[in-house]
C-alpha cells in the first residue's frame, strides 16, 4: 500500500473536522475609501465582522487584530522601487507622480486615496499572520476577509489589487510546506498568483473563472504553466450564468483529481464572492450555499487552509457569503438561521433580512458538453503531475512573531475619530443605486 496509502482517498475525507479556527480582524481596514463612485467597498468588511459577531461566531475562534505588513515583508514579492511609490504617493502630491503613475499602472481601477499604504500594508499583514498561525500548527484554519487581492503583480496595481497578499502568504506557506494549493473561486481570473509562480511546481494553482471579453483577459485552459512550473496551473474558463448544480459539478472532482495527484501539504482559498449571483460587476448565478459548498468542500480535506476574501461587489451579499462561511469553518453552517440577527447594518438587508439568497432565471451558457470537455483537457494535463520532492534544508524564520499578534477583544469597538473617518458619502446606504447596482 506504501504511497498509495499516504494519499487522502475521497472517503477518508471529513472525519476530523472542525478544528481550531482563526480569524484576523482590524475595523480600520473598513475605513478606507477608494473614490466616490469606485465598486470596491473596504467598508464592506465592517458589514460582514458585524454580522459574524452578532450571529456570535466570534466565540468559536481566535479573533486577532492583524499586525501591519513591513516594507522588508511585502518585498519578498513586490519590487523596491514600487513599494516605495506606495509609501510615497498621496492624493495630495500625485501630480508629482506622473510618471511612476502609468509605470506601476495605478490611476483610474486603482486610485491613489487616503491612507493607501497603511491600507495595503494591514490587509497583507492579516494574510501573512494566518500563514504564520498555520505554519506554527496552533489552528487548522485561518481567516482574513480582508485578503485574497489576486490580481496585483511584482511592481504593478491591477483591478483594485496594489499588493498581493496572497502571494505572500503561499511564500511563508513555502518556509514550512512542499506543496501549496492555491484555489481561486472568484469570478475573474486570478492572474496575479498564476503569474508569480508560473514556473514551478512548489505551488499548484487552480483558478474557475469567467473567461471571453472579461477583466483581466488570461486564464485560457490552454495556460498551463512553463518550465519547472508546467502543468501545475490549471485553468478552468467559464461563460455566463453558471449555477450551484453545474459548478458543483466541475468543482470537486477537478479538486478531488488535484488533491490526488499533487498531494499538497497546505491550501490557500481565494474566496471572491463576485461569483454570486447578482453581483454588481459579476455574471455569475451562485447562491451563497453553493458558493460555500466549495469552501466546505476543500476543507474536507483536513489541510491547513487559508480563507481569503477577494472580489464580491454587491456588498449586502458579499457579508452574508462570508459570514456563512466563516460559520462553514467553525462546522456551524447548518444551524445558522435564515433570519438575520440583528446588527449595526440590518438596513442593508431589506427588504428581506434573510441569510440566503435566491439565484436569478438567468440562462446558464455553459452547457454539460462545454464543461466535461474542458474537465477532460484538464484531467488531460494533470496526468503529467507528479508531486515534486522538496530536499529541505533549514527553515527560514517566520515574517511575524506571534507574541506580537494582538488578540482582538470584539467588545472594544473602533474609537468615534476612526468612525468619523469612515464616514463618507458613497460609502455607506443610499438607496440600491450606490450599494449595489442592479
Amino acid at each position: 500500500g506504501g504511497a498509495l496509502a499516504d494519499r487522502a482517498a475521497p472517503w477518508q475525507r471529513a472525519m476530523a473536522r472542525p478544528g481550531k479556527v482563526c480569524y484576523f480582524h482590524d475595523d480600520l481596514v473598513g475605513t478606507y475609501h477608494y473614490g466616490p463612485g469606485h465598486p470596491m467597498k473596504p467598508h464592506r468588511l465592517c458589514i460582514t465582522h458585524n454580522l459574524v459577531l452578532n450571529y456570535d461566531l466570534y466565540k468559536r475562534m481566535d479573533v486577532y487584530r492583524p499586525h501591519v505588513a513591513t516594507d522588508e515583508e511585502l518585498a519578498a514579492f513586490h519590487s523596491d522601487e514600487y513599494i516605495d511609490f506606495l509609501r510615497r504617493v498621496t492624493p495630495d502630491n500625485v501630480g508629482d507622480f506622473a510618471k511612476q503613475l502609468q509605470k506601476f499602472t495605478v490611476g483610474d481601477d486603482c486610485p491613489v486615496f487616503d491612507g493607501l499604504y497603511d491600507y495595503v500594508r494591514l490587509h497583507a499583514g492579516g494574510s501573512v499572520d494566518g500563514a504564520v498561525k498555520l505554519n506554527n500548527r496552533d489552528v487548522d484554519v485561518a481567516i482574513n476577509w480582508s485578503g485574497g487581492l489576486h490580481h496585483a503583480k511584482k511592481c504593478e496595481a491591477s483591478g483594485f489589487c496594489y499588493v498581493n497578499d496572497i502571494v505572500l502568504a503561499i511564500l511563508e506557506l513555502l518556509k514550512h510546506h512542499k506543496r501549496v494549493l492555491y484555489i481561486d473561486i472568484d469570478i475573474h481570473h486570478g492572474d496575479g498568483v498564476e503569474e508569480a509562480f508560473y514556473t514551478t511546481d512548489r505551488v499548484m494553482t487552480v483558478s474557475f473563472h469567467k473567461f471571453g471579453e472579461y477583466f483581466p483577459g488570461t486564464g485560457d485552459v490552454k495556460d498551463i504553466g512553463a518550465g519547472p512550473g508546467k502543468h501545475y496551473s490549471v485553468n478552468f474558463p467559464l461563460r455566463d450564468g453558471i449555477d450551484d448544480t453545474s459548478y458543483e459539478g466541475i468543482f470537486k472532482p477537478v479538486i478531488e483529481r488535484i488533491m490526488d495527484t499533487y498531494q499538497p501539504s497546505a491550501v490557500v482559498l481565494q474566496c471572491g464572492a463576485d461569483s454570486l449571483t447578482g453581483d454588481r460587476l459579476g455574471c455569475f448565478n451562485l447562491s451563497i450555499k453553493g458558493h460555500a459548498k466549495c469552501v466546505d468542500y476543500v476543507l474536507g480535506f483536513n489541510l491547513p487552509t487559508l480563507l481569503l476574501g477577494g472580489g464580491g461587489y454587491t456588498i449586502r451579499n458579499v457579508a452574508r457569503c462570508w459570514t456563512y462561511e466563516t460559520a462553514v469553518a467553525l462546522g456551524e453552517h447548518a444551524e445558522l438561521s435564515d433570519e438575520l440577527p440583528f446588527n449595526d447594518y440590518f438596513e442593508y438587508y431589506a427588504p428581506d433580512f434573510k441569510l440566503h439568497i435566491t439565484p436569478s432565471n438567468m440562462e446558464n451558457l455553459n452547457s454539460p458538453e462545454y464543461l466535461d470537455k474542458i474537465k477532460e483537457r484538464l484531467f488531460e494535463n494533470l496526468r503529467q503531475v507528479n508531486a515534486p520532492s522538496v530536499p529541505f534544508h533549514q527553515v527560514p524564520r517566520d515574517a511575524v512573531d506571534e507574541e506580537d499578534m494582538e488578540v482582538d477583544d470584539p467588545d472594544v469597538r473602533v474609537t468615534q475619530k476612526q468612525a468619523d473617518k469612515a464616514d463618507h458619502p458613497a460609502e455607506f446606504y443610499h438607496g440600491d443605486r450606490d450599494q449595489d447596482a442592479q
